[in-house]
């Protein structure tokens, strides 16, 4: 146990008692992907005595050049499983608890009660609004991160008073306001940098060293080395939250219909007519495709020609279900009266809940 944290426990300032209060912590990073691998690797080397890790979603090989945890071979499993037994291997004097499942209303307040500090490692403004309530409602801190591109945002929430994720961000955008990191994109290193922020502010928090960025937003630009932090000011009424919302679905103005996975397959193997378009970029369309599908990025939705019958269905999708929404909306802008179908949950869900069923062959 002394060899294993001797760098870190000679450090001036940290020392055994600081080592002993990371080994007395516990720690639930929810999400384990771009920002929550770091943030676990680095937890369970510094030996953060109980790890508790959230996360539904399976490894897939766009995952691969930003969560190195995992390899080709781990394709299809479960993240939080596959990090659990890596992370065991690194350090197996500390507790690891999965939940292979998503953070819902339903059961957040019992997941986050059993912990000491959250670190929030998503990519959704919906998980974030979760947990910033339930944290609020059991007064717990968390560690807060997200990125976009080549940027990142670090700050900690609810630490002793301080504001809270609503004082940055008092209300959700809308669904169609928001990219996700298919749409606009994510290079590999930035996960890694900001998730290793968090870690950081995670062991500031946890043992009392140095001044963690509670009241204060970092900001950082990776292409070029800036960074700089905005001061955030305590709203008292954002900590009057006594439960939880039924649900944190971002609000859409869209009255555009979702398919589902499902259904949809059950239309293609019927040989129901209709207009099937993938409004993905390029790039994502010839890494993978529904084998009827016809290519029509969102990018270039508004000027496109569409070669397509007013009188068939027009079914959209992309990868995780919010492009296809705006562009199905755009459609609909244009020509009334047309029936427009968005693949809930996009190809992402496709996958999950068919496979490989109807896709086309690479």
């Amino acid at each position: 146990m002394e060899n294993r944290y001797s760098r870190q426990v000679q450090l001036p300032g940290f020392g055994p008692e600081a080592q002993q209060k990371l080994q007395e912590s516990r720690v639930l990073v929810i999400g384990a992907g771009g920002l929550g691998v770091p943030v676990l690797q680095y937890l369970a080397g510094m030996g953060v005595g109980v790890l508790g890790m959230v996360d539904g979603d399976h490894i897939s090989l766009s995952n691969l050049h930003r969560q190195v945890l995992f390899t080709e071979a781990e394709v299809g499993k479960l993240k939080v499983e596959v990090a659990a037994q890596k992370l065991a291997q690194l350090n197996s004097s500390i507790q690891l608890v999965p939940f292979p499942f998503p953070l819902t209303p339903a059961n957040a307040l019992e997941i986050i009660s059993q912990y000491d500090l959250v670190i929030d490692a998503t990519d959704s403004f919906e998980a974030r609004y979760l947990i910033n309530d339930a944290c609020v409602i059991l007064n717990k801190p968390f560690v807060y991160g997200a990125l976009h591109q080549f940027e990142g945002q670090v700050s900690v929430f609810n630490l002793n008073g301080g504001p809270t994720y609503r004082c940055l961000y008092p209300t959700p955008p809308s669904a169609q306001e928001i990219p996700d990191c298919n749409a606009g994109g994510v290079l590999g290193v930035v996960p890694g940098l900001v998730g290793c922020q968090q870690a950081l502010e995670a062991v500031k928090v946890l043992t009392g060293i140095g001044k963690p960025l509670s009241g204060y937003l970092l900001l950082l630009d990776f292409l070029n080395q800036s960074q700089y932090r905005v001061k955030l000011k305590a709203k008292p009424e954002n900590q009057n939250i006594t439960g939880l919302q039924a649900s944190y679905a971002l609000a859409s103005c869209t009255t555009v219909p979702e398919v589902q996975p499902q259904e949809l397959w059950s239309w293609l193997e019927a040989g129901k007519e209709m207009n099937l378009l993938d409004v993905r970029e390029m790039a994502e369309f010839t890494s993978g495709h529904l084998a009827q599908a016809k290519p029509m990025p969102l990018s270039q939705f508004e000027n496109s020609i569409m070669p397509i019958s007013q009188d068939v269905p027009v079914v959209l999708y992309c990868q995780k279900g919010g492009r296809s929404l705006k562009a199905a909306k755009l459609l609909l802008s244009h020509r009334e009266g047309r029936q427009v179908y968005s693949l809930a949950g996009g190809l992402d869900d496709w996958l999950e809940v068919n496979g490989q069923k109807g896709m086309a062959e690479c």
